[in-house]
């Protein structure tokens, strides 16, 4: 009866990770064996964890990433260029703590929407927010939100964000309002927030993808005076998960027999982006 109170007043105090982990407790007899400040720091250790793992579940909704990535699943094996040094550096995030930018070229299908993703994902992980965008949903909201008076909000809210992403930018031209909301954003950011971009052309180009020389000079300055560049080349990733997909699909029409024992699933690993 008392530890059904107790578990009553641990829901009232919204612990749930305390209840869980107390009922588990209450499941083993070994446990008594152990001295009450142990078993406290149990309880607290599971409420602790429980509500670690609730922020970045709500971190990681909050980015909403194109897909699922991780720094572990990256794919060294296709020729791109990529630095797995300088990817090591970045997981560290370091470079989100210091507020410094990330830029990330190269052509369609080699890899920069993932590699955006998992920036992210691991910022995430360290308990920092981000948020990603592509180039035509960012500036479509930054458009809707100076018409219907929600500008201001939304450009606090980017203020806010510890890692904004916008990918596959410069496609096409900024008009004069893009290029007027994208310095405003860039600006509330410098210094004090990191921002990811990627884009399929090189970032000598991005002067002319802006247009207006005064505000290109004043954006770019923003985005390249404390930045880390990843620079990709290669054939496209595509066709290499087309290939591999060809293989399988070679390999279940003509099933090996000689074992018995049954393949296990692999996990996703990257393949294009």
């Amino acid at each position: 009866m008392l530890h059904q109170q107790t578990i009553e007043k641990l829901h009232e105090l919204r612990l749930p990770g305390m209840v869980q982990a107390l009922e588990e407790q209450l499941k083993q007899p070994e446990v008594s064996s152990l001295s009450f400040e142990e078993r406290l720091g149990l309880l607290v250790d599971a409420e602790w964890l429980q509500r670690q793992n609730r922020a970045l579940a709500r971190r990681l909704k909050n980015a909403h990433l194109k897909q699922p990535a991780s720094i572990e699943d990256i794919n060294y094996r296709h020729v791109r260029q990529l630095d797995r040094a300088q990817i090591r550096s970045l997981a560290a995030c370091q470079w989100v703590a210091q507020h410094q930018n990330v830029l990330i070229t190269g052509p369609t299908g080699i890899g920069k929407t993932y590699l955006c993703c998992v920036l992210l994902e691991k910022a995430c992980r360290e308990g920092y927010t981000a948020v990603y965008y592509r180039a035509p949903k960012f500036f479509r909201e930054l458009s809707v939100a100076f018409v219907d008076g929600s500008f201001d909000r939304l450009l606090t809210r980017l203020a806010k964000t510890d890692v904004l992403a916008v990918d596959d930018w410069g496609l096409v031209s900024l008009n004069d309002s893009e290029r007027r909301y994208f310095l405003e954003v860039i600006e509330d950011r410098h210094g004090c927030r990191s921002t990811v971009l990627s884009s399929q052309f090189p970032v000598k180009t991005w002067h002319d993808l802006i247009g207006n020389p005064s505000i290109a000079d004043a954006t770019i300055d923003r985005l390249l005076s404390s930045s880390h560049r990843i620079e990709l080349m290669g054939d496209t990733m595509r066709r290499s998960e087309a290939s591999a997909q060809s293989n399988n699909s070679t390999e279940s029409e003509n099933p090996k027999t000689d074992s018995a024992t049954p393949s296990r699933p692999k996990a996703k690993k990257e393949v294009n982006a």
